[in-house]
């Protein structure tokens, strides 16, 4: 089982803004920010489900190619506005909210870019 996972971001605190608000809605929030003078090499911020953050940023240089995360979202609502938060927090649109039957049958996903250009999909895998 994967404990935690991130990316690196070029620009810390738009990232940090972007993935504030796109976040909101599956239920993670900011739950740690460490200065570059606590870790000893750069700026971090971890998001999740108090209590635990499992995905992170990084200040630096992005990962090139760009990486995919998805969240897991308790319903398709969750991913609907997943998706719209992350466009009003500035994401573009890299797959609108819908069905993936190609995957499974119950598989309900959405997907936007971040600022560097990390895929970031909200999925539900629960029936309509």
């Amino acid at each position: 089982m994967i404990d935690h996972t991130g990316v690196t971001v070029s620009d810390f605190e738009k990232s940090k803004a972007f993935y504030q608000a796109a976040l909101a809605p599956l239920g993670y929030s900011l739950l740690m920010s460490l200065p570059k003078a606590v870790t000893g090499s750069t700026d971090v911020a971890g998001f999740g489900e108090p209590p635990k953050p499992d995905f992170w940023i990084s200040q630096g240089t992005p990962n090139r190619p760009p990486i995919h995360v998805a969240i897991r979202a308790a319903n398709r609502a969750q991913v609907d506005a997943f998706h719209r938060a992350a466009l009003d927090a500035g994401g573009t649109d890299n797959g609108a909210p819908g069905p993936r039957p190609h995957y499974h049958p119950d598989y309900y996903g959405a997907f936007v870019l971040d600022p560097d250009g990390h895929n970031i999909e909200a999925v539900c895998h629960e029936p309509a």
